[in-house]
């Protein structure tokens, strides 16, 4: 499953941004160095992105930037888990979850009102494939515990969420910098879902 690329001519044009705005978000941190990827092309090197992922930042970056800073941007948009800690009551007043999945999740986790980063994430998560109707409660009590066993990881890494179905069975799996997977035949993938993406979103609400 390898990603589209996309030029960097393409992405100036499409994106309607210049050379120097692109290089100023990559010293930012704003776009990652690993999405720079230099290629040989018959008219010599030239620097290609991951097409979805790229646009869809600097669309973030585009409606964001009049109400953040960059440097507050880039603190969004790091996989450094933050140190805050959040009451239950500020997470759901917040939309970072609901009260039905909030009570679920503490039926599961037992591990009182007070979250930490990784705990938002693991609540947000579970709200997100609960409420899409992805998942039922037993695969929500899989993927926590997935998302728990693999905390420091997912501080340190880009990992994807993965879950899957196979005559009735689920697996949830924990992919890190994955390009592509391949399964045997007759495996459903409930869903695909990006860590940091899910990072962004949880920071977001709290600024």
């Amino acid at each position: 499953m390898s990603e589209e690329l996309i030029s960097k001519k393409e992405l100036l044009e499409l994106a309607g941004i210049s050379y120097g705005q692109l290089y100023r978000w990559k010293r930012k941190d704003l776009i990652p160095e690993e999405w720079f990827i230099r290629k040989s092309t018959f008219t010599g090197q030239e620097t290609f992105f991951p097409k979805e992922k790229v646009l869809e930042r600097i669309n973030k970056i585009q409606t964001m930037k009049d109400n953040l800073s960059l440097d507050e941007l880039a603190d969004m948009f790091s996989p450094n888990i933050s140190d805050l800690e959040l009451e239950k009551d500020d997470l759901i007043k917040r939309n970072i979850v609901s009260p039905p999945v909030m009570d679920i999740y503490l039926e599961m986790d037992k591990g009182g009102h007070q979250f930490t980063f990784s705990r938002m994430l693991e609540v947000y998560v579970l709200e997100k494939l609960l409420q899409s109707g992805e998942i039922n409660l037993d695969e929500g009590k899989m993927l926590l515990q997935v998302l728990k066993d693999n905390a420091q990881t997912i501080k340190q890494k880009k990992c994807e969420l993965l879950i899957t179905r196979k005559l009735g069975v689920s697996s949830c799996l924990l992919l890190i910098n994955s390009e592509a997977f391949h399964f045997e035949s007759g495996t459903k993938v409930v869903t695909v879902l990006s860590m940091m993406t899910c990072m962004e979103e949880i920071k977001a609400k709290l600024l």
